[in-house]
């Protein structure tokens, strides 16, 4: 199965010189834990839950940050056209529970998450996933910054 049949194609963007409180509200709004960061139409970053947490508010800074001082700028993305079970490997040994879907023309065409792979492939594939992503430590650990 490719990522482009579970993906969500509906994705809402966040702007770098937005505020935090602006992106958050987002979130909430469309139920959703991270936001694609685009700039002059290129994707910049992610903005997620656990930046907010973490990054500004563990941090001291106010929700009238702006995204781009608390965003991930360091962007994994995976292809529509790749199959379901390399991504899930590829998200597990990177710890990641969600990740950008891109064309081959590097255009942003939606979102696959650990859920939408648990919904198209099932428990042995998404099991799999979540297993590596729960690991302690890792690349996105909180606890080393």
């Amino acid at each position: 199965m490719k990522v482009s049949e579970i993906m969500t194609p509906d994705v809402h963007m966040a702007n770098p010189d937005q505020t935090i409180r602006e992106a958050a509200k987002t979130m909430a709004e469309i139920d959703a834990g991270a936001l694609p960061v685009s700039e002059n139409d290129r994707l910049i970053g992610m903005i997620t839950d656990r930046d907010i947490a973490v990054r500004c508010v563990a941090e001291g800074r106010g929700l009238d940050a702006k995204v781009r001082e608390v965003m991930t700028q360091e962007i994994k993305y995976c292809f529509g056209d790749q199959e379901v079970e390399e991504v899930a490997k590829n998200m597990a040994q990177q710890q990641l529970r969600r990740l950008p879907v891109i064309d081959r023309s590097k255009r942003l065409v939606g979102i696959v998450s650990l859920g939408d792979i648990a919904a198209g492939e099932g428990p042995d594939v998404s099991g799999d996933a979540l297993r590596g992503i729960s690991q302690p430590g890792g690349l996105h650990s909180q606890a080393s910054r």
